[in-house]
């Protein structure tokens, strides 16, 4: 070897065992900002592509849509009163429930389960499906009047602008993506005002 040249060292194979855990770890690392970036860019544009549900999430109480409302002819406001009235359309409570299923449903598991829940005095706990972020009010009442009177359509009709046909669903799914260009878009077919107030308030 000639004085001055730059010999390498072999490094030990415990220095390589210490590389290898550590490029795995940042190889895990990597994969979930990539992850996590990919998530919170697709939500942010419309429906989440990574862990993206296909359909709606499991509720406490399976309620089929399909059998109450197609079979039996239920309208959406039975159940959910306050649409009409109110900010928010409010979902069945246990003792609404019962009034139909203290006669009928005999046998069915999901109805013994409610009936259980209705005797201890709990409430069903419904897992969400449709949300808007926090920091913005949508008013159902006031949407529901606008187009009822309009369109001259039912108010169930109005519902599946933003809601999708839930009476097909057996699952209820979120259709459409709830964000603020779907809101600022209808509101300007609809000439309704589009200043931040309207719904940052």
């Amino acid at each position: 070897m000639i004085p001055g040249d730059f010999q390498p060292q072999r490094p030990t194979s415990r220095q390589m065992v210490k590389l290898g855990v550590l490029g795995v770890v940042a190889l895990g690392v990597f994969v979930a900002i990539v992850l996590g970036l990919t998530f919170h860019i697709s939500a942010w544009l419309g429906q989440p592509v990574v862990f993206a549900r296909s359909e709606g999430p499991d509720q406490p109480i399976a309620f089929p849509h399909t059998t109450h409302v197609q079979e039996l002819g239920m309208d959406c406001t039975f159940c959910h009163r306050n649409v009409e009235k109110e900010a928010a359309a409010s979902v069945p409570a246990t003792g609404l429930c019962m009034t139909c299923h203290s006669a009928v449903g005999d046998d069915l598991d999901e109805i013994e389960k409610m009936r259980s829940l209705y005797e201890d005095g709990r409430s069903i706990h419904w897992v969400r499906v449709h949300r808007v972020p926090d920091h913005v009010h949508f008013v159902h009442e006031a949407h529901i009047r606008y187009f009822s009177e309009k369109d001259g359509i039912e108010p169930s009709q109005v519902c599946q602008t933003c809601h999708g046909d839930v009476k097909e669903m057996e699952k209820v799914k979120q259709v459409e993506t709830l964000k603020m260009g779907d809101c600022v878009s209808c509101h300007k077919e609809n000439s309704a005002p589009t200043d931040c107030a309207t719904c940052h308030y």
